[in-house]
């Protein structure tokens, strides 16, 4: 990944959702998928490791829904000025 591109995360519980994401993101200039999370226990763990810039979060994942993990993403937000 470049300086210039727009870090993505991926957040869905199904694979093939996640791939098809993926293919169209990473053909778009300036835009690269750095992870991929199956639940969103995972999409908040990767978050603080990863520091992507966007998260494509679905809302019913097992686990943690996207609902929470979005709240828990952008309470305890790894970077400043994040909302929800």
């Amino acid at each position: 990944m470049s300086e210039a591109e727009v870090a993505v995360l991926l957040a869905d519980d199904q694979e093939l959702v996640r791939t098809g994401l993926r293919m169209i993101i990473d053909s778009e200039p300036g835009l690269a998928v750095v992870a991929e999370a199956q639940d969103g226990a995972e999409a908040v763990a990767l978050v603080s490791e990863r520091r992507p810039d966007v998260v494509l979060m679905d809302i019913a994942m097992p686990r943690l829904d996207g609902i929470d993990a979005t709240r828990r993403i952008t309470t305890h937000s790894p970077r400043p000025g994040w909302s929800c």
